[in-house]
């Protein structure tokens, strides 16, 4: 099989690895692509954004299968586009996607659907959400509504704070039109973990819990940024959380998705706060989580390629997973200014010594 990978980041990189090891596969390509990713497939310089340049590589390669690894070509309908043209890809749709690109959406999901999460409102107003803040006090959670490379919740301890968020995302435009829309919640207390799992809208097969760590800086201080490092198991999640969250949060969401109209095919990540027996969602991801991917990733035995086309094709029920019992972890290397947008083509000396 050829396989085409979109993307460029680590998460990129640990599918890149885990799809080098399949049987199935003779050629990867990876659109753009990053110089870890070079030393095992071809990189191409088309942008994940691209999907007409994308969907034309595809095509004249005659690429057997394209797995999309960020939210932003997902959200803008590239499965949707390969599919119409009869190309094989992995990944939710656009419609499905809409559960990650905005969180009102998601919100309101759960909310009709009794899956457990924050109480919370979204505005488009800025006067509204800003009475709102004044009226409900801190802490409070100010989210983005749109995509916003998982910097767009900030989680405030002060009014002043809510209110000095709220005015970056809706009046300055921090994150441009991701933050036309806001949504407002309460401040969950308690531990976080990410539990992904396979589904292709009907069987739903979970992978093992995990964590990421978003803050920048070291004991959970500082901004959040898209992830400075995860690891698999979340000690957290023991059997009897891992199955509720299973029947109280993944199976229902899938459930909820096919009864909307949109059947979710792919990757389901929950973002959940665990406080005691009480299970929260606090977001939903439409992909694998970057760092959570590599970890994971490094758990799982199985070939991937058969489990893809699986879910493609609706025989999931068919699959097992082989885990690896022993725990995994991946650290982040950032650029300086992360969480702000980051710098391109810094020189990583690490990356080396790492390789070596």
């Amino acid at each position: 099989m050829k396989i085409l990978v979109v993307g460029s980041g680590g998460r990129e990189h640990a599918l890149v690895w885990k799809i080098h090891q399949s049987p199935k596969v003779e050629k990867i390509y990876c659109a753009p692509g990053n110089g870890g990713i070079a030393e095992l497939a071809t990189c191409v310089d088309i942008s994940a954004e691209d999907i007409g340049g994308l969907l034309a590589f595809a095509k004249s390669e005659q690429i057997d299968l394209t797995v999309v690894g960020p939210e932003g070509p997902l959200s803008r309908g590239i499965v949707d586009r390969f599919e119409a043209e009869g190309l094989r890809v992995f990944g939710a749709s656009g419609s499905a996607a809409e559960l990650e690109s905005s969180k009102s959406f998601a919100k309101d999901l759960m909310l009709r659907y009794g899956i457990p999460t924050a109480r919370g409102r979204a505005f488009t107003d800025y006067e509204a959400a800003a009475a709102f803040i004044r009226e409900m006090g801190a802490p409070i959670v100010v989210k983005a509504d749109g995509l916003a490379a998982g910097k767009g919740v900030i989680v405030c301890e002060k009014e002043a704070d809510a209110l000095d968020a709220l005015k970056q995302i809706m009046v300055d435009n921090a994150f441009g039109e991701a933050g036309q829309k806001v949504v407002m919640e309460e401040c969950l207390t308690g531990e976080e973990a990410s539990f992904l799992a396979f589904t292709d809208g009907n069987t739903v097969i979970p992978l093992p819990s995990s964590q990421d760590h978003k803050a920048i800086y070291d004991g959970d201080k500082g901004p959040n940024t898209g992830g400075m490092g995860a690891y698999s198991p979340a000690p957290v999640v023991d059997r009897y959380m891992h199955n509720r969250i299973m029947q109280e949060v993944m199976i229902p969401t899938v459930r909820a998705m096919a009864a909307e109209g949109r059947p979710y095919r792919g990757v389901l990540y929950a973002g959940l706060m665990i406080d005691g027996d009480q299970i929260k969602v606090l977001e939903f991801n439409a992909r694998f989580g970057d760092p959570e991917c590599q970890p994971l990733l490094m758990r799982l035995r199985s070939d991937i390629i058969p489990v893809m086309e699986a879910i493609i094709d609706g025989r999931l029920e068919q699959c097992k997973l082989d885990i690896d019992e022993r725990a995994a972890v991946c650290v982040v290397m950032a650029s300086g200014d992360i969480p702000v947008p980051t710098k391109r083509g810094c020189p990583s000396p690490a990356w080396t010594r790492s390789a070596a």
